[in-house]
């Protein structure tokens, strides 16, 4: 399995909001952030910081596609 974001760069960008947002307002590490865009799978602590700063729900950000 692996993790795809894509929906996390769609609801970024319906918000107007960029990767490095994410870095200064959600106070995440540049480190996390790259793990994310390479598809890399994060914590779930890191999940509920996203889907609260995006009023959003998990299913809008991440899913798990067979290899």
């Amino acid at each position: 399995m692996t993790v795809s974001y894509k929906g996390l760069w769609k609801v970024l960008r319906e918000k107007g909001l960029k990767k490095q947002n994410l870095v200064d307002d959600l106070k995440l590490s540049s480190a996390t952030v790259a793990k994310m865009g390479k598809g890399e799978p994060v914590s779930f602590k890191v999940m509920d910081k996203l889907c609260e700063f995006l009023e959003c729900d998990v299913n809008d950000i991440i899913r798990l596609e067979s290899k």
